[in-house]
């Protein structure tokens, strides 16, 4: 059994990236600039907002944090976004998940420019990734092809299951895992709250993508030897025996699946830090298509 180790990946890209930014400075060229709003006071999404401003400065972005209230209006946060959308300054921006209750989220969503939607929601830069085209692939899904393209985890011609149907993440992986190419050309069954006998589907796939958001769903019973597991789930449960008072657990029984899996990725430390390193990645990239306009 192989470890897909999603925090050694993750460093390595953003030294990548670091060398990259490094020669911008050098060139006397503007780096890039990733701006995030964050409505409300979210517990996981502060944690998760702190981490990208930290990651920006790393590699040598520039980083803004909008801070909202949770009494914020749609109107507001619509205003907000017509702000970064026209500031030259910023390459890219993200309005961090989930919204409050009064707020449309497909409305911000589709408010955002998508030049600098490096979040990759946008329905403009989906329907691009849907149709192979170049765009902003969405960091979870876009961390997990990298995943699979630097350890070599062959794709072709394997079965692939995705557990969970997300705009965010479990869609765009079907259709990844489907394209041409590498990582992709792979036959792909995306299965949801609504699928019978998942337990049979499962126990077929060479590949897993589990993205369901249940504690410890996928049993070693569920899948067959040698078979790839993606861990995409992440939720917080209570334990006493922890400093914190909880822990964080993926959607799959790691200690009993891991015996049977050729690879697997850990949580933490698998799909969540992939996810911060790509959308530096796909900010970078809003700063390069800028510069080449």
């Amino acid at each position: 059994m192989q470890l897909l180790d999603g925090k050694k990946v993750s460093e390595d890209i953003k030294n990548e990236i670091a060398a990259e930014v490094a020669q911008m400075k050098a060139k006397g060229e503007k780096v890039p600039h990733l701006a995030a709003i964050i409505v409300g006071n979210d517990g996981a999404s502060l944690t998760y907002v702190g981490s990208k401003v930290k990651s920006c400065e790393r590699v040598g972005f520039e980083s803004t944090l909008i801070k909202m209230p949770s009494t914020t209006s749609e109107t507001e946060l619509l205003k907000k976004i017509k702000e970064l959308n026209e500031n030259d300054d910023i390459d890219g921006f993200i309005v961090q998940l989930p919204l409050p209750k009064q707020i449309d989220t497909q409305k911000i969503i589709e408010a955002i420019d998508p030049s600098k939607d490096v979040d990759g929601f946008h329905p403009e830069n989906f329907g691009k990734m849907a149709l192979d085209m170049s765009t902003f692939i969405p960091a979870t899904p876009f961390g997990i092809l990298e995943l699979l393209e630097r350890y070599n985890v062959p794709t072709d011609g394997k079965h692939t299951v995705v557990i969970g149907r997300s705009h965010i993440v479990g869609r765009p992986m079907g259709i990844l895992m489907g394209r041409k190419g590498f990582p992709g050309n792979s036959t792909v069954t995306v299965t949801h709250s609504h699928s019978k006998n998942i337990n049979q589907i499962t126990s077929q796939a060479d590949i897993i993508i589990s993205a369901l958001g249940v504690p410890n769903f996928l049993k070693a019973e569920m899948v067959k030897d040698d078979v790839v597991v993606i861990d995409v789930g992440i939720t917080r449960v209570e334990d006493e025996t922890s400093e914190k008072g909880y822990r964080i657990v993926g959607d799959v029984d790691y200690e009993n699946v891991s015996k049977k899996a050729s690879y697997i990725t850990p949580v933490p430390g698998g799909v969540g830090p992939m996810t911060i390193a790509m959308l530096l990645k796909n900010t970078l990239l809003a700063r390069e298509q800028k510069r080449n306009r």
